[in-house]
């Protein structure tokens, strides 16, 4: 039995158990929506982030997805996780770093593959990077919806850009998120960590695309960092990334990264 189908299996087992608090769950989450801000994107999708070193290689940055990669939470994208990972590639790799965001707040894969991917137009990208799963377990995708969206979502970024290395961020942790009930956090939590394991089921076969897959917590962002913050300082409205969230991420994710010898062959 392969890791695929124990997964199914274990998200069939959960819809069965947690079937009883649907109704609740649903309430839930209308109340927490009702309550939660309305953030805007990110301004400025755009930018360019140079090395100190004159003869820096260049490197082209393309970031797709939900809200996150939309930069809520923020005012400018330089702000949020595209801005900060491009300095992180770009100080720690000796790179210049040029990056555009295409991203749409409340997205799930689906949405993203037929009406995002189509508006990218760059050129010459070497790297894309792709953060996902939060909304399609708001919508309590089940794990087989999850796997074929996302398939088909690297397949047709494969086919628009044959050469650039693919690198999917951690999971959201929506088992942080302080705006969300107990319930909340488990039900979707859990599914989202699902979602996570078909990843890394199906990047590890394919050729250039990555995923990390690093479960993301305040605790282990706070060890890992020393950070001393509290917990309700990395989120903007309860959900959403907070400033100090988007930088710690882009450098966690840029350290996942250079852990990968075979990403930075492609792109070094």
């Amino acid at each position: 039995m392969n890791t695929n189908t124990v997964t199914h299996i274990i998200y069939f087992i959960g819809l069965l158990l947690i079937s009883p608090m649907l109704p609740l769950l649903y309430i839930q989450g209308k109340r927490v929506k009702k309550r939660t801000p309305r953030l805007s994107e990110a301004r400025n999708p755009r930018g360019n982030s140079t090395t100190a070193e004159e003869s820096g290689k260049g490197l082209k940055m393309v970031v797709i997805g939900e809200s996150t990669m939309a930069g809520v939470g923020v005012e400018t994208h330089d702000e949020g996780f595209s801005g900060c990972l491009a300095r992180e590639l770009s100080g720690n790799w000796g790179l210049d770093v040029e990056w555009s965001v295409h991203a749409r707040s409340g997205y799930t894969v689906q949405q993203l593959t037929e009406e995002v991917l189509p508006e990218i137009h760059e050129n010459g990208v070497d790297l894309i990077v792709v953060g996902v799963g939060a909304n399609d377990a708001f919508a309590l995708n089940s794990t087989w919806k999850w796997k074929i969206h996302i398939t088909k979502m690297i397949k047709n970024v494969r086919l628009r850009y044959p050469t650039a290395a693919i690198v999917f961020s951690q999971m959201p942790p929506i088992k942080e998120f302080t705006a969300f009930t107990p319930l909340m956090k488990f039900v979707m939590g859990n599914l989202v960590e699902l979602y996570g394991r078909i990843l890394e089921r199906i990047t590890i076969n394919l050729e250039n695309v990555h995923y990390v897959n690093e479960v993301i917590t305040i605790n282990s962002w706070a060890e890992k960092f020393s950070l001393e913050a509290h917990k309700s300082e990395f989120f903007s409205d309860g959900v959403h990334p907070s400033r100090l969230t988007y930088e710690t991420w882009a450098k966690d994710m840029a350290k996942q990264m250079a852990l990968r010898s075979e990403l930075k062959e492609v792109l070094l």
